[in-house]
């Protein structure tokens, strides 16, 4: 069909730009800002009527953001062939926005603020729809297209559900995963939809936006494997976080938490997926949470590019690429510019570290100087217990010599009597329990006392800015080992790199799969399956509902794009941008590494000073906390008793732990060649020490970090 009239005008169609289940779409000739679907033969009768009351109830004229039928469309002889619309060009269907893989490949330099924008731009446009009096209905992500600036278009509006002059013209389908619960079992045909069913669909598109691709009922039930329907219709919100206990669903592994976000983010997400339709928060509601979301961004001080809800507290990006190993929003500007600071010498740098001596934890301590007295009540109890037990006992023993004297014939009495009187002698001993028990706890709130004090002055952060220091001066010479294994491993790799970017272009959405649906589809990208790449049996077993019979199809679909796969072993493009990544990766790390080796070396010579002019005696809590361990060691050595040594102050100071780049956890000390050794007492790490007594004092060893519990060393 060339030809067709518009209007009683005869018009020129030009090139087929789409192609659907309903019929095809072409570009106006004449007017190259519209569009025009020829639906198929089959389908002409049943469109004719609600097309022509959309065009004449004017829709089209209410807003940009929906492509409403704009003017009936009739074949060259006559009769109702389609309608012409607004031309949506320079769009991309949402799902390559939120799909990962999508998403670098359409919208590669676009960060998380995109997508929220694109969200709320996309509530804007279910807000007109809603305006113009109709319900979208099969809202589902291809009838949603974002631009390049986060403006939206809503596609296929010919399906809405429309009402003119009494009329209803229903939407008679609908997509699983966009279905609300309680039109799961409802025949979508005769359904009449409100803006209710609408506002469930807005929610899961901005959740998929929002969760990168997961889809809110896709997770693991506790009570075995369900379908999406079967998740939605049994209102089982994977993500929720005050139904926990009722869904009995978990999301899947990596994926965000209503915690990361804001709270009127998550009570809204907990409202549209929550057990009452009225309830579901409505385009203006979501408009106003996202631009809350949107004014409280932070932004990473590790990967430029990562913008992070602050509510999560530290980049969500940077976490969840340690949990998958994917970076949802990777750099891609380049290596970092170089550090200020002028030139960085780590040698110099590292011999200043070396001669800052932090002070002995026992040397800022202030001392309790106050009369320790005369002994606790306890104590002069416990004596006069004694004494009277001792004098009880030397009575009972002069008693049985005088009756063995005037009265022998009562000898058994006196013998009974005079075994009294030495046992009663002999037990008449103080009990140091008690006594030691009330040390100890003295002692420990002292101990206590004097951390919190070691905080208060400043000490504790220098300690851990040096143990710091010791982790970033080690990275940062391990720095060009890893660069040239990473670099390495790419030329090692680069067959495997090349099949994963053939398979990478085969997405699952538009495969065509025997008893693989949209519902099940959304399942699979959840759980991070969205291509052939990503297709192996262990990664699909792992996704619930899909059994060996699923599994097996979707290996032989992955199998049959692969056997088309050919190795090119000259030297691409691809390469090139490979090994810019790593290295602008790993440059971003060393200026990472040089920023925090200048400001930790800076924090770090000026805290002796500081630290001086705060250890002030004048602290009260800390002076009882003293007095009250002094005097518990007083009333111990009253009554003879050894008072208990005490354990050297060890501050409370985070190891870091193990860098992905090594085997082990990193040198404590950059002179350390073979990393940390472990313990020979209990296999610990150790960590580097400095003697402060005997004829080594001065000199660094290897001791136990579990110490003082360990006592563990090597030199």
């Amino acid at each position: 069909m060339d030809v067709v009239r518009i209007g009683g005008k005869v018009q020129n169609l030009g090139k087929k730009i789409g192609k659907g289940g309903e019929g095809d779409v072409f570009l106006l000739a004449a007017q190259p800002d519209r569009a025009v679907k020829i639906y198929k033969e089959a389908l002409r009768g049943s469109r004719e009527a609600k097309v022509r009351a959309m065009v004449e109830g004017k829709l089209a004229s209410g807003t940009d953001l929906v492509a409403f039928p704009d003017a009936t469309v009739d074949a060259a002889k006559g009769g109702f062939v389609g309608f012409v619309m607004r031309l949506v060009s320079g769009f991309q269907p949402v799902h390559e926005l939120y799909s990962p893989k999508s998403r670098k490949l359409h919208f590669p330099d676009k960060d998380y603020r995109f997508l929220v924008r694109a969200a709320i731009n996309i509530a804007r446009a279910v807000g007109k729809v809603h305006q113009a009096g109709c319900v979208i209905g099969d809202f589902n992500h291809s009838g949603v297209l974002v631009a390049k600036d986060a403006t939206v278009a809503l596609i296929d509006a010919d399906s809405f559900q429309f009402s003119r002059e009494g009329r209803v013209f229903p939407c008679a389908v609908g997509v699983p995963d966009f279905t609300p619960p309680e039109l799961h079992s409802v025949n979508l045909a005769t359904a009449t939809r409100t803006h209710a069913h609408d506002h469930f669909g807005l929610a899961v598109a901005i959740f998929h936006l929002l969760a990168m691709g997961k889809h809110p009922y896709a997770g693991r039930f506790a009570g075995g494997d369900l379908t999406m329907s079967e998740a939605i219709a049994q209102n089982r919100f994977a993500f929720s976080q005050i139904r926990k206990a009722e869904t009995r669903t978990v999301p899947p592994p990596g994926a965000v938490s209503l915690k990361d976000f804001p709270l009127p983010v998550a009570r809204a997400f907990e409202a549209a997926f929550g057990l009452d339709p009225a309830l579901r928060p409505d385009a203006a509601q979501w408009i106003l949470v996202l631009k809350e979301l949107e004014a409280g961004m932070s932004r990473c001080t590790a990967v430029k590019s990562h913008y992070y809800p602050s509510a999560a507290g530290k980049c969500l990006w940077c976490r969840l690429a340690g949990q998958s190993g994917v970076d949802m929003f990777p750099d891609l500007i380049g290596a970092a510019a170089p550090a200020a600071g002028g030139p960085f010498d780590l040698d110099r740098l590292w011999a200043q570290i070396s001669a800052i001596k932090l002070p002995r934890p026992e040397d800022l301590l202030p001392r309790w100087t106050g009369d320790v007295g005369t002994g606790s009540p306890a104590v002069a109890e416990a004596k006069k217990a004694v004494l009277g037990g001792r004098a009880l006992a030397i009575a009972a023993l002069i008693g049985a010599l005088a009756g063995f004297f005037y009265a022998s014939n009562a000898a058994i009495l006196w013998i009974g009597i005079g075994i009294f009187g030495l046992v009663k002698l002999s037990g008449a001993r103080i009990d140091e329990g008690p006594f030691k028990t009330a040390y100890s706890s003295a002692d420990k709130r002292a101990r206590d006392a004097e951390l919190a004090y070691l905080a208060r002055i400043g000490l504790t952060e220098l300690a851990q800015v040096r143990e710091d220091l010791e982790h970033w001066v080690a990275d940062y010479r391990r720095l060009e080992s890893e660069l040239t294994r990473e670099l390495m491993l790419l030329k090692s790799s680069r067959e495997a790199r090349q099949r994963a970017a053939f398979l990478d272009r085969f997405p699952l959405r538009r495969a065509k799969i025997s008893g693989i649906g949209p519902a099940k589809t959304a399942t699979l990208a959840s759980y991070g399956i969205e291509t052939a790449a990503d297709i192996t049996r262990h990664a699909v077993m792992a996704v619930p509902g899909f059994g060996d019979a699923m599994t097996a199809k979707l290996l032989t679909w992955r199998s049959g794009h692969e056997a088309k796969f050919c190795y090119n072993p000259a030297p691409d493009a691809s390469d090139v941008q490979a090994e810019n990544a790593v290295r602008s990766a790993h440059a971003a790390r060393r200026a990472d590494l040089q920023a925090k080796i200048r400001s930790g070396a800076a924090a770090l010579q000026a805290g002796p000073p500081r630290l001086a002019a705060r250890a002030t005696g004048d602290d009260q809590p800390l002076i009882y906390a003293l007095g009250e361990r002094a005097r518990a060691a007083h009333d111990l050595e009253l009554l003879g008793f050894k008072v208990p040594l005490r354990a050297p102050i060890t501050l409370a100071v985070k190891v870091q732990p193990a860098s992905q780049a090594s085997a082990g956890r990193p040198t404590s000390s950059p002179q350390a060649a073979g990393g940390v050794p472990s313990c020979p007492l209990c296999s610990a790490p150790m960590r580097r020490r400095t003697a402060r007594r005997g004829r080594g004092s001065g000199r660094q060893f290897w001791g136990c970090s579990r110490y003082p519990g360990c006592r563990g060393t090597r030199n």
